[in-house]
């Protein structure tokens, strides 16, 4: 069974509660976990192969050429987390379809479950950085969805979008780490790159690397100060609280850090960063646990602090610290899943999250009391639960480091401290709610949950036993395994036996459970001392901070966007010159050894006048009409170099643009206005000048630059596989219907969508129509002569045929679809222009909208039709015949994909330039034809 299917079948399974909805609350979550069932059995199936040492991969080919793929692989990390989020939601699933009401939309809730579960199982298999960082977006996306699930809910919304803003931002800065770590080791392969760790480690940007990837770590997972996000994700419902702070989307930042272990570890910056950052998330989230009335705000922070410990671990730099972080991964996942979910129960039964309001729940519900205070018992790190075991190998390590110097005794005291917070906060959870009285004004009498509600909470509890008793035989392997590939070498010497004797961490386990009680006992006191400081709602702080980004954003966009298309251009011109006018500092001589064209006179007196033509364009730009047949007379001499320098395809293509381009105008300049003021200052004419001329002076050195020095193109490869591999010997024409043929299809879409558009602007537009020209001159009352008709008439079957001939040699010889189809839209035109809209609307009754699409239609159908033949789309095919008379002819399926483009272009000019004409006539729209 191939990798490709643990990520793919949750992801196909997607649609699945959507469909299943409608089949009842029971058949939809059955259905929903078929999918992920068979990915953890598919997992499973690899268990004795991984945990044997093996990593397997299986690889498919993208973008080789800049090292794109899709990867995935499997060793003992990735074999550990697909086991927690595969099997943790599938009781998510189970516990859901209890908790939910029936006025909550279960298919939906189901479809975001499983696309997360998606976004996550990419996450820790994929073997390329570049697929990595598409799944941990996705998770950000994901998590938006599920925690804004009850959309009604205001806090829900607004601590969705804090957390998509904390996250995405940190994913953004990720995105940057690995695209630098990519770029130092030369790949993205993550095979490669783990490989590479001390090539990174030695690269000058080490401590750049480190920060954006630790940014990304720590946004996810809820570091100090990125942790407020956490407690705000609470609104969601209890589920997708016990899924993504459990097992999910806050341990992928650990797995971050864990996946990234042998890279970037090994440095004191990284002990600093990871282990004061983790140090800090430790003390703050414990301590401020303890304050907490809401049940699953106390479990939230309690999370953070959970969180912070395992970072430490990892930023301690110690081999078995490594291990110790990993195995608390583990025991983190089964104790907090099951509090959340006992917490989801207390809520659900009783109406209420509240700790001063739950007391002496013991009372009526004592099956979930047992199995809610063993999962505290281990979450506070009693002795025969799992949690115990963990915390006895992170107070050993503690001990064992000396990275600080002299003030190395700190890190175990202040681990003691937040063990001792984690032992306070775990018998508040016990005493407050199950015990201490009797409920205060609950919504609704506790009681029991439904049967099945119960039994994830129960396998999750059960396994905290077995864990804490039988920890070699439940998880060792699976913990050597999984710590294996984050160290990247031989385990270190570790024991997971309950009892290690008399030492060190354990007198440290004895004060935090002994200090714990001391606290809980004097609480009072503490709350007292707590009261004394203003409590500040992180929910208000960030939309203060995003109103107020708004607020500068949209001062900034109002001094920007003044409206004035001149001061556009000149931030534009400035911004370039300041991106390339440095490094054209450093060029001490402009002039390179290749040998210059000689220049002639007719080449210096039409250079001279495209200068002089452009130059009286602006001078005189307040007479249109003039400065059009300046522009014209600069764009008729663009077309003449290309033709003089070997492009005659260009120059065809440029001078019928030309010639629609001075028709569009005319039709658009006949409804602005006949005079337009002066609004130049002298002032500003000289800053323009000056610009222009530092503009100029830069483009031109460039230019010169390149001009006379030898450069190697990719057009030789074009010249040389044009005929053997497109069968054409017209290079231009071969490119845009076959090498680069899907660009072409872009283009000639994103044609007609414009064409499309413009149309749809104008059928709305109310213009007002002058009446007489620039001198108070009426217009001729003979809008159509007769000699412009008669002439008009007699060249149009000229011009069609000189468009079908370009149309045919087109693949050969200069001309081709794009070409061919100008000179027919301009021929048409002429007939608009020369005998009016009326008599042309008798004659051509042509849709222009359905020639746009039959023309995509032709050149889609023409690049599918080689999926007939196992090539790939828009392989073009070619071959030669003989015929009598005929003699020999090549025949190729380029020239249906130009024929797609020839109707293309002919519907996209006609539909803008008729129906731009039609506003001068008779012909205009009125209101009330679109009312």
């Amino acid at each position: 069974m191939s990798l490709f299917w643990i990520p793919l079948l949750p992801m196909f399974g997607t649609l699945i509660p959507l469909l299943a909805d409608r089949w009842g609350r029971s058949t939809c979550a059955l259905l929903t976990a078929l999918a992920p069932a068979m990915a953890l059995a598919i997992v499973l199936s690899y268990l004795p192969e991984v945990l044997s040492g093996q990593t397997l991969q299986e690889t498919i080919n993208w973008i080789p050429s800049i090292g794109l793929q899709a990867s995935f692989h499997l060793d003992g990390l990735a074999l550990l987390f697909s086991i927690l989020i595969l099997g943790i939601g599938l009781l998510i699933i189970l516990y859901a379809r209890y908790y939910l009401s029936e006025k909550d939309s279960m298919g939906r809730f189901y479809a975001y479950l499983i696309l997360f579960m998606t976004a996550m199982l990419g996450i820790v298999l994929s073997s390329n950085l570049i697929q990595l960082w598409l799944y941990w977006e996705l998770t950000s996306i994901s998590s938006f969805l599920l925690i804004s699930f009850w959309s009604h809910n205001s806090d829900a919304r607004k601590g969705a979008r804090m957390a998509l803003s904390v996250t995405g931002a940190g994913g953004l800065a990720l995105l940057a780490g690995l695209l630098m770590i990519g770029d130092i080791v030369g790949s993205y392969d993550l095979n490669v790159v783990l490989a590479s760790g001390d090539l990174i480690r030695d690269h000058a940007n080490y401590t750049v690397v480190l920060v954006l990837v630790l940014l990304g770590a720590f946004t996810k997972s809820a570091q100090f100060p990125f942790h407020f996000w956490l407690p705000h994700a609470m609104a969601a419902p209890t589920p997708v609280s016990a899924y993504l702070h459990s097992a999910t989307m806050v341990k992928a930042g650990l797995f971050l850090l864990a996946r990234f272990f042998p890279v970037l570890s090994g440095t004191e910056q990284w002990f600093l960063i990871v282990s004061l950052t983790g140090l800090a998330t430790l003390l703050l989230g414990a301590y401020i646990a303890l304050f907490k009335h809401d049940l699953k705000g106390l479990l939230a922070y309690s999370t953070i602090s959970h969180l912070g410990l395992i970072t430490l671990l990892l930023g301690l730099d110690s081999r078995l610290g490594a291990v110790a972080a990993v195995f608390h991964i583990i025991n983190h996942a089964i104790f907090k899943a099951s509090l959340f979910m006992a917490a989801g129960i207390i809520d659900h039964e009783s109406g209420s999250r509240d700790m001063r309001k739950l007391n002496g729940l013991w009372k009526y519900m004592p099956y979930t009391a047992t199995l809610a205070m063993v999962a505290a018992a281990s979450m506070a790190g009693v002795p025969l639960f799992n949690g115990f075991l963990s915390k006895e190998m992170f107070f050993a390590e503690t001990l064992d480091q000396g990275a600080l110097g002299s003030l190395s005794w700190m890190i175990p005291v202040l681990a003691t401290v937040g063990a001792t917070f984690s032992v306070a906060y775990s018998i508040r959870f016990i005493h407050d709610v199950f015990f201490n009285g009797e409920p205060i004004d609950l919504p609704r009498t506790p009681h029991e949950p439904p049967r099945y509600m119960k039994v994830p909470v129960e396998i999750l509890v059960g396994l905290c036993l077995l864990v804490g008793m039988f920890p070699q035989f439940i998880v060792g392997d699976l913990l050597a395994s999984a710590s294996s590939a984050v160290l990247g070498g031989v385990l270190p010497v570790y024991s997971l036996s309950i009892w290690h004797g008399i030492n060190l961490p354990l007198m440290m386990s004895l004060v935090a459970m002994t200090g714990g009680l001391l606290i809980y006992h004097n609480r009072r006191n503490l709350f007292r001392f707590q009261a004394q400081f203003p409590e500040t709602d992180a929910k208000v702080v960030f939309d203060d901070c995003v109103q107020w980004i708004l607020a500068q954003s949209a001062r900034f966009m109002n001094w920007l966007d003044s409206g004035s298309l001149q001061r556009y251009m000149l931030y534009l011109m400035l911004l370039a010159l300041a991106l390339i006018g440095a490094p054209m500092m450093e060029l001490n001589t402009t002039a390179g050894l290749r040998p210059e064209i000689p220049l002639n006179n007719v080449m210096l007196a039409g250079a001279v006048l495209l200068c002089l033509c452009a130059l009286a364009t602006v001078v005189w730009h307040r007479k249109r009409l003039i400065a059009l047949l300046m522009l014209s007379v600069v764009g008729l001499i663009v077309s003449i170099s290309f033709a003089v320098f070997s492009a005659p395809d260009l120059a065809l293509t440029q001078l019928l643009v030309e010639v629609a381009t001075i028709i569009l105008l005319l039709l658009a300049l006949f409804f602005l206005p006949q005079r337009t003021p002066k609004e130049s200052s002298p002032s500003r004419i000289v800053r323009d000048l000056g610009i222009s001329a530092l503009i100029g002076g830069t483009i031109g050195t460039i230019s010169y630059a390149l001009m006379t020095r030898p450069l190697d193109t990719i057009s030789d490869f074009f010249l040389a596989h044009s005929k053997t591999g497109g069968g054409g010997t017209n290079v231009v024409n071969v490119i845009l219907v076959d090498f680069r043929g899907f660009d072409t299809f872009g283009e000639i879409t994103v044609l007609g969508i414009a064409a499309l558009g413009i149309y749809k602007l104008i059928a709305q537009m109310r213009l007002f129509m002058p009446t007489s020209d620039i001198d108070g001159r009426a217009w001729a009352k003979d809008k159509h002569p007769m000699i412009l008709g008669v002439i008009s008439q007699g060249m149009l079957p000229l011009a069609l045929l000189v468009s079908a001939y370009i149309f045919l040699r087109g693949h050969n010889l200069p001309g081709g679809g794009f070409i061919a189809g100008l000179i027919t839209a301009l021929a048409l035109i002429q007939q608009y222009i020369a005998h009016g809209v009326d008599w042309m609307k008798q004659r051509l009754k042509l849709d222009y909208q359905w020639l746009i699409g039959s023309g995509l239609l032709i050149a889609f159908a023409t690049g599918s039709g080689s999926w007939l033949f196992d090539r790939p789309f828009l392989t073009s095919w070619f071959d030669y015949f003989t015929l009598p008379v005929v003699g020999k002819f090549e025949l190729a399926s380029a020239l249906l994909f130009d024929l797609g483009v020839y109707l293309t272009v002919i519907g996209a000019v006609l539909l803008i330039l008729a129906n731009l004409g039609k506003l001068t006539t008779g012909e205009r729209p009125t209101q009330t034809e679109h009312e």
